[in-house]
């Protein structure tokens, strides 16, 4: 006994949402586009050519495929052709890979992502599944779509330049020497520019040519002469077209630099970075970029891309990025100790008035029993307060002599006060207690700023309110990215540049957030009003339709 099954009869249309279930994500997926504002798509209007898929639509499968752990365009295009959700969310349109990807990675689609951010967070709050008292911040490198062996060093670029400069400075004196061309202005007497190289090659054509024509009107025995003469200008005509080609390109490899260390060939905004799943296992270096979350209640409410692979440059900037183009900072800013800063300390307390959970590089080691009983670690020597001393563990004093300021690459500037002990000549102990070189004495540098911010984050660890906000971290923001690379799959991009990386990453986390919004209310048993009244049409008319046929 088998169900009825034919291929021969033929079968009602159908809507294709009855086919879904009512707790599907393919309806989370339509409601957070729906809720992006109108304005938001007038960018994409064109009054010419032929009308484009409406970006709503684009936005929906491009979101549901990426939900899917499909990041390929051309598998996006075949995930229209027979996937339910994807022929419901498109309404019959199969847009090509080509229209696909150059909808991901359009400038115009920067703010319709960022209005998906938005008003997810405002469903959040909504629904209460987030109280918007405190922000998770981490950071994960993210592999480019780049090969991973055509990388450029800035200091392979420079020491290059160097040599270029020397040797052409070097020729251009040989040249001034023999007199085989005649001397040109210079703005800098260090350095040939590219335009003076390529005044020096138009000079040196210039003699080649007048050696030529020379050489056709002249006798046998001259030729010989003249042709021996021309050697040397051909010889040095070559050297320094070379030079003019690859200083040109000396200067766009800077240009490209920037402030960054290394750039790929394939993906010009991509630096390479040590990854953690190291393939090769020599700690080969991969084009990547570092993406920074932040997040709360494992949900991703915004992001951004940096070339630079340390945390630590990256807070104020994301911070600024969250404020201008997110939402309001909440009272919390909570983060891991590669974020731990002076500078960092400063401006989240004084220029935005939160309060940073943050440790700091030694925050763990200091509560240690041996850091603490380190007799030969400064913070452990005795302060007078009254003399503005310290005494070191050979029972020496350590005076005030005078503040030092050190400036780091990036301008800001760290206050130091300076104290010196009078005499380590003798001391039995100075091989474990400094590394000075004979004849100078131990100095201690104690800046009284840093030191002041460790005893605030420590007073706020210590909380108990506070404390437990910290102790959300792990469970937070770490495993967000575990949710990104192992369960969605998503461990390298698919598109190059930094706009369009930026783009991708924009889907690939909502796609994250929308999996686990569904997964969470996945026991809500209501069905959208929308799929009720469809139902009940679908199911009247075809008893009409059955009664009239008999």
């Amino acid at each position: 006994m088998f169900k009825h099954y034919t291929m021969n009869q033929v079968v009602l249309p159908l809507d294709l949402e009855i086919k879904l279930d009512h707790r599907d994500i393919a309806y989370a997926v339509h409601d957070l586009v729906e809720s992006i504002p109108e304005e938001a798509f007038d960018s994409f209007v064109r009054q010419t050519g032929c009308p484009a898929y409406h970006p709503r639509m684009m936005m929906k499968i491009i979101l549901c495929a990426y939900t899917q752990s499909v990041f390929s365009g051309r598998k996006i295009e075949a995930l229209l052709k027979d996937s339910v959700r994807m022929m419901w969310l498109a309404q019959g349109y199969e847009p090509s890979y080509r229209s696909i990807n150059r909808f991901r990675s359009n400038e115009h689609t920067k703010e319709l992502l960022r209005q998906c951010f938005v008003q997810f967070r405002c469903k959040l709050i909504e629904t209460k599944q987030i109280d918007a008292e405190a922000i998770f911040i981490d950071g994960t490198k993210i592999e480019a779509n780049a090969n991973k062996f055509t990388f450029v060093w800035r200091k392979s670029i420079e020491r290059y330049s160097s040599n270029l400069i020397e040797k052409s400075n070097q020729m251009y004196d040989e040249l001034m020497e023999k007199e085989i061309i005649p001397a040109i202005e210079r703005e800098c007497p260090d350095e040939l520019t590219i335009n003076e190289l390529e005044t020096i090659v138009e000079k040196l054509d210039e003699k080649i040519e007048a050696y030529s024509k020379e050489i056709e009107v002249s006798e046998v025995a001259r030729r010989k002469v003249l042709r021996s003469e021309r050697k040397a200008p051909k010889q040095y005509r070559k050297q320094f077209a070379d030079w003019c080609q690859r200083k040109q390109k000396y200067a766009i490899d800077m240009e490209i630099f920037g402030q960054r260390n290394s750039y790929s060939k394939t993906d010009n905004d991509a630096t390479f970075m040590r990854m953690k799943d190291d393939y090769m296992k020599n700690g080969q270096l991969k084009a990547g970029y570092n993406l920074q979350v932040a997040t709360e209640g494992q949900y991703a409410l915004a992001y951004d891309i940096y070339p630079n692979p340390t945390d630590t440059r990256t807070l104020i900037p994301f911070l600024d990025t969250i404020e201008q183009h997110f939402f309001s900072l909440p009272k919390h800013i909570v983060a891991d100790a590669g974020y731990g800063s002076e500078q960092n300390y400063e401006d989240i307390l004084l220029n935005r008035q939160r309060i940073p959970l943050i440790t700091y590089n030694q925050y763990r080691k200091e509560k240690q029993k041996k850091f603490k009983r380190d007799r030969f670690n400064t913070g452990n020597w005795p302060y007078d307060k009254e003399t503005d001393s310290y005494t070191c563990p050979n029972e020496q004093t350590l005076h005030y002599q005078f503040e030092a300021t050190r400036t780091d690459k990036y301008g800001f500037k760290r206050r130091f006060k300076v104290y010196e002990c009078i005499s380590c000549d003798d001391c039995p102990l100075r091989e474990l207690c400094t590394k000075a070189k004979p004849g100078n004495h131990r100095r201690l540098y104690y800046n009284e700023h840093w030191e002041h911010q460790k005893a605030y984050i420590r007073e706020q660890l210590s909380d108990e309110e506070s404390g437990e906000i910290y102790g959300k971290r792990k469970i937070d923001v770490e495993p967000f990215f575990g949710f990104l690379k192992a369960n969605l799959g998503f461990s390298r991009m698919s598109v190059r540049g930094k706009s369009e990386v930026y783009n991708e990453l924009g889907f690939a986390l909502m796609a994250v957030n929308l999996r686990k919004y569904t997964a969470i209310n996945k026991h809500h048993n209501d069905f959208p009003s929308e799929l009720i009244n469809k139902t009940e049409m679908f199911i009247f008319s075809w008893i009409n339709i059955s009664v009239f046929s008999i």
